[in-house]
């Protein structure tokens, strides 16, 4: 009897070690993190995210997610997202091989790190960032990481998680929103920094795109006016050789916030108010109407004042009868086609979103006038800008497609872009042969190249 006794508390000592043990914010090779009645949790070492077992709303499935402490149940990443367990037998260890894996009752593996990478001494650990990262135990260069959750999100962008591609080894990250409040599934929308060679912020509904933030114009992307620094938070947009992303940066570290695309599509930074406890909406993407990707069609440009969709000067509704039915997806057409003949030129517009679809030419700095002679010799060119992916100023882009997706913008402080549209001869020889002509604000300024 006395034996068993001090079996059993042995056991006990033993089981609170452990358990004392995985409250830290790292998990090692001999350890496991597990679900049920004494649930285990990793805590980051300033106790502001914690990792473990959940389930969301009123669901009683199991998943395995980081969310922040002390405050209701806000998750930001879930590892078995489409794969949950329905039970809560679930087990978070580090195998053989030095991947984190998530075993079911079976040891099934529900969920793993899958990474190729090894290392002798393999350890999990929850930053205070909200990263999880998988790392050898003396090993704390980020750039020594074996995995990283920031690399796979979920429907949540945390302050310094990029979200774009690594181009070296073809990583895309991106958000995608949950299917709904009970399930962390991946939903209809994504969030995506898109395509690495001419980079702008889209929101997707399957393939279907439903709204861009534009290039970047070096303080912002050029559609989002609000999308830029203000007292919380600085939006940062990095173009090299090895990658291109985008992350904000937080301007007071006690501050906690997030961005998030939800159930319903919508694009959102929220911040935590520690007076009302709860998350406020700092800024919604989506301002209004002219935010809907498209929605005046190939050069038509979206205004808030009615009627909302005009066509650029110097082209005219495709169906009249449907714009007089304000259908304007059918967009505009040329009043004068292009012939590639001498003579046409080009049209600047300001206090314009520039269109979809841009190509950056070369890797190369180019003045204004070099990105003309660029656009002016390929016949398939419709337009052109000068945009600065690169911090100074100097990348040249063109398009070759129809010109979708432009809104007018009310302030010219929203927008510091000038798109300049090709145009056929006969639209231009009512200037008789003058190089511009100046007139008011987001009207067009008319440049002929002789």
């Amino acid at each position: 009897m006395e034996r068993l006794l001090l079996l059993a508390f042995c056991y006990s000592l033993i089981s609170l070690f452990l358990n004392i043990s995985i409250a830290f914010d790292t998990i090692v090779a001999n350890q496991s993190l597990r679900d049920g009645q004494t649930a285990q949790t990793l805590v980051s070492s300033g106790q502001r995210f914690e990792l473990g077992f959940f389930s969301p709303g009123d669901s009683k499935d199991r998943y395995l997610g980081i969310w922040y402490k002390n405050m209701s149940l806000t998750v930001v990443w879930v590892a078995n997202r489409n794969n949950p367990i329905t039970d809560q037998s679930g087990v978070l260890t580090i195998r053989g091989d030095g991947n984190l894996v998530l075993l079911n009752q079976t040891e099934g593996v529900v969920w793993s790190s899958n990474s190729t990478r090894t290392t002798k001494n393999p350890v999990g650990q929850l930053l205070d960032s909200g990263n999880l990262v998988l790392k050898d135990e003396t090993g704390n260069n980020s750039e020594n990481y074996i995995w990283e959750s920031f690399d796979y999100p979920s429907d949540t962008l945390l302050p310094t998680m990029k979200l774009g591609w690594n181009l070296k080894t073809g990583l895309h990250r991106y958000l995608t929103s949950w299917n709904n409040a009970n399930d962390p599934s991946a939903g209809d929308f994504s969030f995506s920094l898109d395509p690495p060679e001419s980079p702008q912020l889209v929101l997707r509904k399957g393939s279907q795109k439903q709204y861009r933030a534009g290039p970047w114009d070096g303080v912002r992307f050029s559609g989002t006016p609000e999308l830029k620094t203000n007292p919380v938070f600085s939006p940062v947009f990095m173009s090299k050789p090895e990658e291109v992303y985008y992350t904000f940066e937080i301007n007071d570290n006690s501050i906690l916030s997030r961005f998030v695309v939800s159930q319903f599509g919508l694009l959102q930074y929220l911040t935590w108010s520690a007076h009302s406890r709860e998350w406020v909406i700092m800024v919604t993407l989506q301002r209004d109407s002219c935010d809907t990707y498209g929605m005046c069609g190939a050069y038509g440009t979206c205004n808030v004042k009615d009627p909302n969709c005009k066509c650029l000067k110097g082209f005219t509704p495709k169906s009249p009868n449907e714009w007089n039915l304000v259908d304007w997806s059918s967009g505009c057409i040329r009043k004068s086609k292009l012939d590639c003949g001498t003579g046409e030129g080009f049209v600047k517009y300001t206090g314009l979103k520039l269109p979809d679809k841009s190509h950056v030419r070369g890797n190369k700095s180019m003045s204004r006038k070099e990105c003309e002679a660029e656009c002016l010799k390929d016949c398939s060119c419709m337009a052109y800008s000068k945009i600065d992916l690169n911090g100074d100023g100097s990348d040249c882009a063109v398009w070759f497609e129809d010109l979708i997706d432009i809104r007018q913008f009310t302030d010219s402080g929203d927008t510091k872009e000038e798109l300049y549209i090709r145009m056929a001869r006969s639209e231009l020889g009512m200037f008789n042969g003058k190089s511009s002509l100046e007139i008011s604000s987001f009207e067009p300024t008319w440049l002929v190249t002789q």
